[in-house]
């Protein structure tokens, strides 16, 4: 797929993973919904951003929760009313909430399984029918190399993820058909917020754990997934970004 022109939504778009992103979306000039949940202030710098850098790209800021099937339906909604067309999406917004089973409460439970897991069937379900007219798009779904290897205190979080790389593979079965891609990236330890806040002890317990010895950056994830959306013959794959800390067999 040619970026330029193209409408992407990326969820979860206003910091860290998904900044990155929308901007080298942007970058790529295609017209960008940087969705947000609560960050308005740093998603709306973030659209102003793409739309002041060179390379054609245009963003608008939109703020939806789409942990809620409604929120994700006026998000989609709302891009058509913008932009007239949705050929790209990125699920990318999540949650966590790090406790271990003996700990962990329904609602930690509830709440990151309703956004890190539905939140993409519900944005998917809304954007479907407008791809599907358009006779092709691009999916591409952020799990995590958690959902493939586990850890501790992360049961919710990785029972997400996991389940993200199970509904990837059908949705790509299902609809390879109307010319959509559906792939997953799963990153491993990305220098974020959520990184930032792990005591520097803890860093560097970690960063032992990684061959490349580093944390990895969320430009290194927003290449990956602009490779998922411009390669058309690439649909139910899974993209490790993880600088080593986990290899499948």
């Amino acid at each position: 797929m040619n970026l330029t022109g193209a409408v992407a939504v990326v969820t979860g778009a206003s910091r860290g993973i998904g900044n990155a992103i929308a901007e080298e979306l942007g970058r790529g000039g295609a017209k960008v919904i940087v969705n947000y949940a609560g960050s308005q202030k740093p998603a709306e710098e973030l659209a102003e951003k793409i739309n002041q850098t060179g390379g054609g790209g245009e963003a608008v800021a939109i703020q939806a929760d789409v942990g809620d099937p409604n929120d994700a339906q006026r998000l989609m909604d709302q891009t058509i009313e913008h932009f007239g067309r949705i050929d790209i999406l990125v699920n990318n917004a999540g949650t966590n909430i790090d406790k271990t089973l003996d700990k962990l409460e329904i609602e930690d439970w509830q709440n990151v399984i309703e956004l890190d897991l539905n939140g993409c069937f519900y944005t998917l379900h809304a954007a479907l029918p407008h791809m599907t007219e358009q006779g092709g798009g691009a999916v591409v779904n952020m799990s995590s190399f958690v959902g493939e290897a586990g850890n501790l205190g992360q049961a919710n979080y990785s029972a997400a993820k996991a389940g993200l790389l199970g509904f990837t593979k059908t949705a790509a079965l299902e609809l390879a058909k109307s010319n959509i891609t559906v792939n997953a990236v799963c990153p491993g330890f990305i220098e974020t917020d959520m990184t930032g806040a792990i005591p520097e002890e803890a860093q560097e317990k970690i960063i032992k754990t990684i061959p490349m010895g580093r944390f990895g950056q969320p430009e290194d994830i927003a290449q990956a997934v602009r490779f998922c959306i411009e390669n058309e013959y690439m649909t139910g794959a899974t993209l490790d970004i993880n600088g080593g800390v986990y290899m499948r067999t």
